[in-house]
């Protein structure tokens, strides 16, 4: 979505250091009411490369800034008490503008962590004093960006901390608190001073542009609240974020974790609506079947059709390796923006569910400056008009494109075809001899670490097909599919098929405690800072693994819902069935010398749970195939050598685990 309006630009290298505050504030208050946009001083935010005529600087105090808190009404009843649930919304704002008769524009997150969980690396809760007055503010927003004449709103989404109402995870009371917020910076919806009380307040210091940022939950929020269609919300900024809350439980009717909704609701919720929500509860237990099945609860929390609503450019950050929220979410969002014709921008990076706070500190608040400044107050700083994906190739090396998925991507067919050895067999162009099988059985106690290692070897428990050596690098870019037509034993059976690249690499260490990060003791500053709230954090640093292979794309399903119709069916054994399992997405360079691998198995460990049965399973080869997102075609590669002989396991990364649901128990989130 195109900037439609720009400022021109007050140039102010002329001024002396010790006027600027009083010119700025003078000259500022002769543009209309997004005059923070001129709000200059000497000193750039760390690692900014824009001069003091194309970003905001931090003018204003961030020590007298206002404190306060409002309760918006979201005009539902989802506590069912006869009264309109209020949200509570934390708000620190510079006081200087208002003195002056100006508005300032949101950076706003809303989320349930606030007093449950915490926030980033070093889960950060809000705090207040005895009156009950916000002090601390999680993250650096409010530091970094209140001075520079930004206002920072921390909305407790409804069952949460101080709000009313009920968690409904990801559901109408979760997206509408967000939503009123929204409405009230633009006039729209009644705020109160106090949580119970009759005493209105308006935003009347706001602009009415927002901008919405988050991890994990946070983000999915995000998502959600832009494909409302909300006036007033400029940007959004998801990072790691749900984008169908089914797929977040589910891969294609596969259980991806061992509870549903209800267990995310229970863990967030205040006491006071674990006393009073037990029917949204029930809900969400009734509404989310273990089977897999797509029920109506589905269709409230699946943001992707409505893509086409959205009027906020979207700042999309992932970790390619997020084993929590996978890149699914981000392929299939992505990918119906773009159909839509929003306005997007993308970091994909080598971590798991890892804020880019935490990876690439110093570029991050650098460009999160400037995506602000552009789309909040409108300076033309041509940040639109830059590369749009940055992508880490290696542990803290980057590369960038002008689109993404680059040009000259298409979805390119690879087919399996058998070998000399029972389970190692042979990937490229050519499809299979007709009645060539595979055959497998699922092991539960085996993860895609296990099968990688031994791929080269024939094993019981998965069968794989590799390329030979490639002859050029080979790059897979955005989402694909690999289509199964496989006989199972048993009335129950699960599949999972992986994407490997079988070389040597230093990657970041994303099945580590850290998901890719280690944390370390020193601190580095990032705006101002109060008695009760600093402005500084932890260093990081890459956790980096030396591996002769790299997982990089999975994708899993329940051969029951073959039909593709949100049903779950009992299979007859022996019966040939056949189903697509989605790839995440991915942007992966294979290197020259390198194979490229697909693996075809059962159950993930740790990733998907297993099947009530342990079915044996027979490949029909020349009707399976992968479609993969190939920038340039086709691989070229040298013939792949005959394997007769056991092999010596590949090094790898440990086995992938279950994240315990959101939130997470890491301290990454």
């Amino acid at each position: 979505m195109l900037l439609q309006t720009r400022r021109s630009r007050i140039p102010w290298t002329t001024l002396v250091l010790s006027a600027v505050t009083a010119l700025v504030a003078a000259a500022v208050s002769l543009l209309p009411p997004l005059g923070a946009q001129a709000a200059h001083a000497a000193s750039a935010a760390p690692g900014s490369t824009a001069d003091s005529r194309s970003e905001s600087r931090p003018v204003y105090s961030y020590e007298n800034a206002i404190r306060e808190s409002v309760w918006v009404d979201t005009t539902i009843d989802g506590d069912a008490d006869g009264r309109t649930d209020r949200v509570a919304v934390d708000i620190v704002r510079p006081r200087e503008p208002e003195a002056q008769g100006r508005r300032v524009p949101v950076i706003m997150d809303a989320s349930p962590y606030y007093s449950c969980c915490g926030r980033g690396n070093e889960s950060q809760t809000k705090t207040y004093d005895a009156a009950g007055n916000p002090v601390r503010f999680p993250l650096f927003y409010d530091n970094y960006f209140v001075p520079r004449g930004y206002a920072t709103v921390l909305v407790d989404l409804a069952g949460t901390n101080r709000s009313d109402g009920c968690v409904d995870v990801g559901g109408r009371s979760d997206i509408l608190s967000a939503k009123a917020v929204v409405d009230w910076l633009n006039g729209r919806a009644t705020g109160y001073t106090t949580a119970t009380g009759g005493r209105t307040v308006k935003a009347g210091w706001s602009n009415g542009a927002t901008g919405m940022i988050g991890k994990s939950y946070d983000g999915t929020i995000a998502n959600g609240v832009a494909a409302s269609g909300v006036k007033g919300l400029k940007t959004i900024v998801p990072i790691g974020a749900i984008s169908s809350w089914y797929d977040y439980y589910f891969a294609k009717g596969a259980p991806l974790f061992d509870s549903g909704p209800d267990g995310l609701s229970d863990t967030v919720e205040s006491d006071g609506a674990h006393a009073r929500c037990a029917a949204v509860q029930k809900r969400l237990v009734e509404g989310a079947p273990r089977n897999g099945d797509w029920t109506g609860l589905w269709n409230d929390r699946h943001y992707v059709p409505d893509a086409g609503k959205v009027r906020a450019s979207v700042f999309a950050v992932h970790g390619a390796q997020d084993l929590n929220v996978r890149t699914k979410h981000l392929g299939q969002w992505w990918n119906a923006l773009a159909d839509a014709g929003v306005e997007r921008k993308i970091w994909l990076s080598q971590t798991g569910h890892v804020d880019p706070f935490d990876f690439r500190r110093e570029e991050w608040v650098r460009t999160l400056h400037r995506w602000f400044d552009h789309y909040l107050l409108g300076i033309d700083n041509g940040i639109e008009r830059e590369p749009m994906a940055d992508v880490e190739r290696a542990p803290d090396q980057w590369s960038t494109d002008r689109v993404w998925p680059p040009s000259g991507t298409r979805q390119t067919t690879l087919r399996p075809r058998g070998g000399a050895t029972a389970g190692v067999g042979v990937l490229g162009t050519e499809r299979a001899e007709p009645g060539s099988t595979e055959t497998f059985t699922d092991d539960p106690a085996l993860s895609e670490a296990d099968w990688s290692a031994a791929i080269d070897t024939s094993t019981p428990g998965k069968a794989g097909f590799t390329t030979g050596p490639l002859e050029r690098d080979l790059r897979l870019s955005g989402s694909g599919t690999v289509t199964v037509t496989a006989r199972p034993s048993t009335a129950d059976a699960h599949l999972s098929a992986v994407l490997v690249d079988l070389g040597p690499a230093t990657i970041r260490d994303y099945t580590a405690a850290g998901e890719g990060i280690t944390t370390l003791d020193r601190r580095t500053c990032w705006g101002s800072s109060t008695a009760g709230d600093s402005a500084c954090f932890k260093e990081t640093a890459a956790d980096r693994a030396d591996v002769d292979y790299t997982v990089f794309s999975r994708g899993w399903a329940d051969i029951g819902h073959y039909a593709d119709d949100g049903k779950a069916r009992p299979l007859t054994p022996g019966k040939a069935y056949t189903i697509t399992l989605d790839l995440a997405a991915t942007d992966h360079v294979v290197p020259a010398g390198h194979r490229l691998g697909l693996i075809v198995a059962g159950t993930d460990a740790g990733l998907i749970e297993p099947p009530s049965t342990t079915p044996r399973l027979t490949l029909d080869l020349p009707r399976t195939s992968a479609r993969l997102p190939l920038v340039g075609g086709a691989p070229k590669a040298a013939a792949a050598p005959s394997r007769t002989a056991a092999t010596p396991p590949l090094k790898g990364v440990r086995a992938p685990h279950h994240r315990t649901p959101l939130p997470s128990v890491s301290t990454h989130d």
